[in-house]
């Protein structure tokens, strides 16, 4: 879960939301992606997506039977299929997300009776840390947008008193 939270931070510096995701199989790293798509114009670029098609490259099969994925956030939808499809044996998260987690948060998409592959899933690994990342960028974005509403609020006056 460290690598995981170094490649969060890698993500945040690029101004992507800081999640990172390592794929681990016999205790060694075989992929690992960080939040990308905006620099990626793709918004398929979650951190588990490209950690996903990183591992798969590695082992030359789409399916990565036995692996471990360690994310800092609870899967979205479309990674918790992305995780069923790939055959991942065991998926480790940090911090849960209540509006858009769907592992324990929401809809517990990987416990569904059509989902043709059973996940075992441990959450809250380095839970404070990881919840801790998001929370600061998501703070610092919301102070960077205020002071840009007060700026131009302080522009839109000395252009009225001009």
């Amino acid at each position: 879960m460290q690598r995981a939270l170094e490649l969060a931070a890698q993500a945040a510096e690029r101004g992507e939301v800081p999640v990172g995701a390592v794929v681990v199989l016999d205790d060694v790293i075989i992929g690992e992606g960080s939040n990308s798509p905006i620099g990626g114009c793709d918004p398929t670029a979650h951190a588990e997506i490209m950690a996903l098609r990183a591992a798969a490259k590695t082992v030359g099969n789409y399916r990565i039977a036995g692996a471990t994925l360690y994310v800092t956030i609870e899967p979205c939808t479309m990674c918790a299929g992305a995780i069923i499809h790939s055959r991942v044996g065991r998926l480790v998260f940090g911090a849960t997300e209540p509006k858009a987690g769907v592992v324990v948060s929401q809809a517990r998409l990987l416990e569904s009776d059509y989902a043709n592959h059973r996940i075992i899933v441990e959450s809250g690994v380095m839970a404070e840390p990881c919840s801790a990342i998001v929370s600061r960028f998501f703070q610092h974005r919301r102070e960077a947008k205020k002071a840009l509403k007060q700026k131009l609020r302080s522009a839109d006056r000395d252009d009225t008193t001009n």
